[in-house]
């Protein structure tokens, strides 16, 4: 019984420990620079939650950079949940009535009224399970987020636009089967903002940490941050230690996936 009443009581200090302390976005955006999805997963093992933040593997990259590496992203939730409208609409109408009618959606129902909340190192990351064919996030929107300083955009569906996207080098995370093309008005409505969503069957909280590379998404609560990031920062050091060593006895040119980072 002994060993096992260690561990318990070694866990609660440890979950006593980082839930005391109070890191500030600036902080945690500097504990993760730079690492993976690998190395986070493994940290996340290294505190007890096994498993518990990896979104599932239908959460993957719009587009891939594996020269810059300019897919990947490490930043800080803003969440919002959009959900299908009950609402009766007029069809058809005429093209002033429609427009008139869509702007008020816009402005009433379907709102972005989270786009307050985005700052440098933001992560938008966007609930629309059960939306239906909906693009709620466009080329358009989207430039907009990055322009106020997000990240990237987090979404179980309701992307389109996703060439414009692309070429734009907006870092997405999607279920692209779940991808969407119509508009939001008479589709769906803005349910919540900053309360706790479910992505790829993990709950993210606003203020929860984000990383995502060509592994797929990864989510840390907020309150294992610090010991989290530097046990992946350990795990990222050693792997790039080795594979320099394999880069140069097989003589091939060294890259940022093994240099040390500045």
């Amino acid at each position: 019984m002994k060993p096992i009443i260690l561990l318990l009581l070694g866990f609660f200090s440890l979950s006593g420990a980082v839930a005391q302390e109070k890191l500030t976005d600036e902080q945690i955006l500097k504990l993760y620079e730079g690492l993976r999805v690998a190395d986070v997963s493994d940290g996340l093992d290294m505190v007890g939650l096994r498993d518990a933040g990896i979104l599932h593997q239908r959460i993957e990259p719009l587009w891939k950079d594996t020269d810059g590496m300019t897919h990947i992203i490490q930043g800080i939730a803003v969440t919002a949940r959009y959900i299908p409208t009950m609402k009766v609409v007029k069809n058809p109408m005429e093209k002033t009535e429609f427009q008139q009618w869509e702007g008020n959606w816009y402005g009433n129902y379907s709102t972005e009224a989270y786009v307050e909340f985005i700052k440098p190192g933001s992560i938008v990351v966007l609930d629309v399970q059960g939306d239906g064919d909906t693009g709620s996030v466009g080329s358009n929107n989207g430039l907009f987020w990055v322009s106020k300083g997000a990240k990237g955009i987090i979404s179980n569906g309701g992307i389109r636009d996703t060439d414009e996207i692309i070429k734009q080098r907006i870092p997405v995370y999607l279920d692209f089967m779940s991808r969407g093309r119509g508009i939001r008005p008479g589709r769906n409505e803005l349910e919540s903002v900053n309360k706790p969503v479910t992505i790829g069957g993990v709950v993210i909280r606003a203020g929860d940490v984000i990383v995502a590379d060509g592994d797929g998404v990864v989510c840390v609560p907020r309150e294992f941050a610090r010991p989290v990031a530097e046990y992946a920062h350990e795990i990222l050091a050693g792997d790039k230690r080795a594979r320099k060593a394999l880069y140069e006895k097989l003589g091939m040119p060294l890259d940022k996936t093994v240099l040390e980072n500045k």
